[in-house]
């Protein structure tokens, strides 16, 4: 008994046109200037620790896996005294427009009015 070998087919393409030329664009991405480490609901206040020195007034981007806004600092406090800058490795009382959860990063927007 004689084996049958398979014979592949070749088929017969079209020319190929040149493959056209990849762009990167790198995007810078921005650092967390600081996190969300606690979120009290009935006042919608968050515990932030933050990374580097923020006054009151600045704007920042609150972003995590359900959450993403931006809005204006308008009342920090540390202590329960109102305070109008908060230091770096502080963490401080921000008012928030929505509800955060902890771990939630705090990024510097730059150029937003």
């Amino acid at each position: 008994m004689a084996k049958k070998k398979a014979i592949k087919k070749k088929k017969m393409s079209a020319k190929k046109k040149p493959a056209a030329k990849k762009v990167v664009v790198k995007v810078k991405k921005a650092k967390p200037i600081g996190a969300v480490t606690h979120f009290f609901g009935g006042i919608k206040v968050a515990i932030i620790k933050f990374k580097k020195p923020i006054n009151v007034g600045a704007t920042v981007r609150i972003s995590g896996a359900t959450t993403d806004f931006v809005q204006k600092i308008a009342s920090m406090q540390y202590e329960h005294a109102p305070i109008r800058a908060a230091k770096k490795g502080k963490s401080v009382g921000v008012k928030v427009a929505k509800k955060v959860r902890e771990g939630d990063h705090v990024y510097e927007e730059k150029g937003a009015r």
